[in-house]
């Protein structure tokens, strides 16, 4: 009954109610301003209460060490005869006999095609004859001339016609030899332009002979990087195949080309066993010099605010953006330059750690550590 008095006096005086409520927020706000007296207010001049403001990131690192490697450069090329010759018709006359299939293995001096003697069997009887007349005339006009019974015109004349069956003898038997159409080299018939029964003139193409003993790339290098090679540089070449097989620069152009600035050079590789063909894509590795650098996964690299590529690194738990220095590329890594001889890397959680940034970092090694102690 005295409760439901003290409801109906609190109904009945509206103006207690919103003295209570006034009371209770004056004293909520009191203590909200004291325990803001209590805190310190944070200063916007230390870098530690910027880091208060926004999580700090966990990050891994592991530590790098510089070693010597080779910059390199990469050239691309096609494999070539080391050489090749198209054989001509010296003689004109008709394709007799062929000893030589196309693809077939030839050597040095041997008998590719043979081209119809005709009569110079013949016309070297009769060169030879005449040389033996002449010869003796000669002798004779000499033998008068010595005890002066002829004169100098007459002994001139025995002179010159000896001279002239001597050429007439070497030139029916130069053409007799060139009847035959042998190989310049040791290599392999590639192409053949004949047949047998047919009449070629003199400079016919007959067939195309190709050396593969050793193959040939031949490529571009820019004026930056051509002061770095020199002949007998080894290289690295590597076929279409995914094989890679040892080179050595045998040619260096000492004048570039006008258009692209680039100097031609030449590398072999030498193909005794016949394993490679010519005329196969090939991408040819050459070291320049050596630098100092330091190898790392492409999982590694990372992107600046502005888009550039580099890498995350760690100094006194703060994070340091490097724009990259690439040496070169392998199939496991890149080699950087310009890191120093020492360096902290972030390789996990790179992603969430800005330039700048404090982190709480931790080394590969100790976790691996502490997993072993366990």
């Amino acid at each position: 009954m005295s409760g439901f008095s003290f409801g109906r006096h609190i109904v009945g005086r509206p103006w207690l109610v919103s003295l209570t409520l006034i009371i209770i927020l004056a004293v909520w706000l009191a203590m909200g301003q004291l325990n803001a007296q209590d805190d310190p207010p944070p200063s916007s001049s230390t870098p530690s209460s910027q880091s208060d403001e926004t999580p700090v990131a966990k990050v891994m690192f592991d530590t790098f060490f510089a070693q010597s490697t080779s910059k390199t450069i990469e050239l691309y090329g096609r494999t070539a005869p080391n050489r090749q010759a198209r054989l001509g018709a010296e003689v004109a006359g008709k394709i007799v006999q062929l000893n030589v299939k196309k693809g077939q293995t030839v050597k040095q001096g041997q008998v590719i095609a043979n081209i119809d003697e005709r009569d110079l069997d013949i016309q070297l009887k009769r060169a030879k004859a005449m040389l033996s007349v002449k010869e003796k005339e000669f002798k004779a006009a000499q033998s008068l001339k010595n005890r002066g019974l002829q004169g100098e015109v007459a002994f001139a004349t025995a002179q010159a016609a000896l001279v002239d069956a001597r050429a007439n003898l070497s030139n029916v038997e130069t053409a007799l030899k060139n009847t035959k159409v042998r190989a310049p080299f040791n290599g392999i018939l590639d192409h053949k332009f004949i047949e047998v029964g047919d009449f070629v003139g003199v400079g016919d193409p007959i067939a195309t002979v190709i050396d593969l003993e050793k193959l040939i790339i031949e490529a571009d290098v820019s004026e930056r990087h051509i002061h770095y090679l020199k002949e007998g540089q080894k290289a690295d070449i590597r076929t279409i195949d995914k094989v890679h097989h040892e080179g050595n620069i045998r040619y260096i152009g000492r004048v570039s080309s006008s258009s692209t600035n680039t100097f031609p050079i030449e590398i072999e590789i030498d193909n005794s066993q016949h394993d490679m063909s010519a005329g196969i894509s090939a991408e040819a590795t050459l070291a320049l010099s050596e630098v100092s650098a330091i190898k790392v996964t492409a999982a590694m690299l990372a992107l600046d605010e502005e888009g550039n590529l580099g890498i995350k690194t760690l100094r006194d738990q703060r994070v340091h953006f490097i724009p990259i220095q690439l040496v070169k590329a392998e199939n496991d890594g890149v080699w950087l330059s310009g890191l120093g001889e020492q360096v902290d890397i972030i390789i996990l959680g790179q992603g969430f750690a800005r330039d700048g940034d404090l982190v709480m970092a931790t080394k590969v090694s100790d976790i691996t550590d502490a997993a072993n102690q366990q």
